[in-house]
């Protein structure tokens, strides 16, 4: 009878821990990208994924890997600028025409030099 009542009990512990880890490994707050000679961009990684919900919305050209736009850019397999323009500033540029608060739309005002 008791172990009727403890396997349900260690279950049900364990799908708490699991949803937990899961919750906490969102990655960084914001992150620094490179951006050459135009300077850095500090991207604010945790404001997207708050907004977008869809990690694969940019994840599934980013692997989810430290390093990974760096590592894309020196295998000729990234251009930053092709990214930006396909990705970054048209869903700013498209939200921004659907009246929705948004991200800069022009490079000047993320790249820091």
């Amino acid at each position: 009878m008791k172990n009727r009542k403890i396997i349900p009990a260690i279950i049900g512990i364990l799908c708490i821990a699991v949803l937990a880890i899961a919750e906490q490994n969102k990655g960084a707050e914001k992150i620094v990208l490179h951006g050459g000679n135009t300077g850095d961009v500090s991207f604010p990684h945790l404001q997207h994924q708050n907004v977008l919900a869809d990690c694969n919305l940019c994840h599934d050209l980013f692997p989810q890997e430290a390093g990974v736009i760096d590592k894309m850019k020196a295998g000729d397999k990234l251009k930053s600028k092709q990214v930006m323009n396909t990705k970054c500033l048209k869903c700013h540029r498209e939200k921004k025409k659907e009246g929705v608060k948004t991200g800069p739309t022009s490079c000047s005002v993320c790249h820091q030099k």
